[in-house]
């Protein structure tokens, strides 16, 4: 028999972007805007209980899927999301994650906060924190391109 076993993590990553919290706010709310920088989504509905979804991989490795929920959105303030994380069909993690949005000089401080319960060694806090570190770098880079923000 396989020994089950739960790994609980918390790590927060914050950012300060040259943009405003409105266009922060939609780069994660806007279907378009988010699929530049995080995996497109095949089902976006960006409203409390609503739900993301997407699957995807590297070619010839493992089927990754990322479901989540939101549970909480305040306008260009904070978003609260469950989400889990599936590979190929054994279920790796679970976590909520706080995004937080708040002035500062010429721009908007991200505070990203995600509490994660990892399941049975398939996956590191390590990894996820580099992979979320790697997506909100390429939202930094999106706010550098000029690209305007619809809505």
């Amino acid at each position: 028999m396989t020994e089950r076993f739960v790994k609980h993590d918390t790590f927060v990553i914050e950012r300060e972007y040259k943009a405003n919290l409105k266009r922060v706010f939609t780069a994660w709310s806007d279907p378009e805007q988010k699929a530049q920088w995080f995996p497109k989504a095949e089902k976006f509905e960006f409203v409390v209980g609503g739900r993301e979804w997407n699957q995807g991989g590297p070619s010839g490795g493992p089927t990754f899927t990322y479901d989540a929920s939101y549970q909480e959105i305040v306008q260009d303030q904070r978003i609260v999301y469950t989400y889990t994380m599936d590979m190929d069909q054994v279920r790796i993690s679970a976590s909520i994650v706080t995004v937080e949005l708040k002035p500062v000089n010429a721009g908007t401080r991200l505070i990203f906060t995600e509490q994660v319960a990892m399941f049975d060694g398939h996956d590191r806090v390590e990894h996820r924190q580099h992979g979320t570190e790697a997506f909100l770098d390429k939202l930094e880079s999106l706010f550098q391109t000029g690209t305007q923000v619809k809505k």
